[in-house]
């Protein structure tokens, strides 16, 4: 920690070089223990920011703690770690990063479904072991042609949909927070999420956690998709139901899965997805590029000193604070 300036800001990780230097020319920064909430309200009893990424949960119990705090930011566009109502009612603005981390978790989200659909995990290491022939007649078919449901349609769904355009791939929309219209100008032909799940052969989640989408993806939405059919998660761990999802992986209905979040992170040792050779896991790198990973960092140290020098952030997810 150096001293720089008149506020200290805390970061709950590292953050990329660049996004630090930005907040060190205004501010103290400083690394607080986000394992539990006392470590981090000991951290901010004396802070003015705070730039969250995956670790660190913001309470109301830990706000009524930090009575200095005046900004929050988080390194992504995810928000369930965060009581946005109890920040607004404390008129501390919560800032994201929109647009910071779209191409390389659309990119992600596409590595995903070819190396399912390719089994390129398996073939490897076939190679590896001495097998050059076995695999060839198992793998899944081309991507041309195929129907991509996208669950989902802000920025990282809208991204999604262009590439699915590029492999030739039919692209159908759920998002029930946009218009029909709204979903086909962003790429997409919408279609309710019950008609999407029969439909498509490959589904790609890229909603929100929220009360409304934990465990979207259950028992009785799996037994919708059609047999053989790819599920693919770069969304958050919380949207599936893992039990159910495994359970349509074993009996075959489903061939295989994509998923890159989890809960919790990381997977506990019984999670039942864990020991299934058709189940591809990366452990939340979606949006981990040096690009992405920098412009995660600058953007939200900008919002964060946007906020302590008395301007209004840009990427405020609850601009009524000012309204009022």
């Amino acid at each position: 920690m150096r001293t720089r300036g008149p506020f200290t800001v805390c970061l709950t990780e590292p953050i990329h070089p660049d996004g630090v230097a930005l907040l060190e020319r205004a501010a103290t920064v400083r690394y607080a223990a986000a394992h539990d909430e006392a470590g981090l309200a000991a951290a901010l009893a004396d802070a003015d920011g705070l730039i969250l990424r995956v670790k660190g949960r913001v309470t109301e119990s830990l706000l009524a703690r930090s009575s200095r705090l005046k900004v929050i930011a988080r390194h992504g566009v995810g928000v369930d770690n965060v009581d946005v109502a109890a920040a607004t009612r404390r008129r501390i603005p919560v800032c994201v990063t929109l647009g910071a981390n779209t191409d390389a978790v659309a990119e992600h989200t596409f590595l995903l479904i070819l190396a399912v659909g390719r089994r390129l995990v398996a073939v490897n290491a076939g190679v590896r072991g001495g097998v050059w022939e076995a695999l060839r007649g198992e793998l899944y078919g081309g991507l041309n042609g195929r129907t991509l449901g996208i669950v989902g349609m802000g920025r990282v769904g809208i991204r999604v949909a262009e590439l699915a355009a590029a492999f030739g791939m039919r692209r159908l929309g759920y998002d029930p927070v946009l218009s029909p219209e709204e979903i086909r100008r962003r790429g997409a032909e919408p279609a309710e999420l019950s008609v999407l799940l029969r439909a498509a052969d490959i589904v790609t989640l890229h909603a929100p956690l929220t009360p409304e989408t934990r465990h979207l993806i259950n028992r009785e939405t799996l037994n919708l998709m059609r047999p053989g059919a790819i599920l693919v998660n770069t969304s958050r761990g919380g949207v599936i139901e893992d039990a159910a999802l495994a359970e349509a992986l074993r009996s075959g209905h489903l061939a295989g899965a994509g998923i890159d979040v989890t809960e919790p992170e990381p997977p506990s040792p019984d999670n039942p997805l864990l020991p299934l050779d058709q189940v591809l896991i990366t452990p939340h790198i979606a949006a981990h590029t040096e690009d992405s990973m920098r412009r995660m960092a600058v953007t939200a140290a900008e919002q964060v000193l946007m906020a302590l020098e008395g301007g209004r952030p840009t990427m405020a997810i609850n601009p009524e604070i000012w309204d009022s």
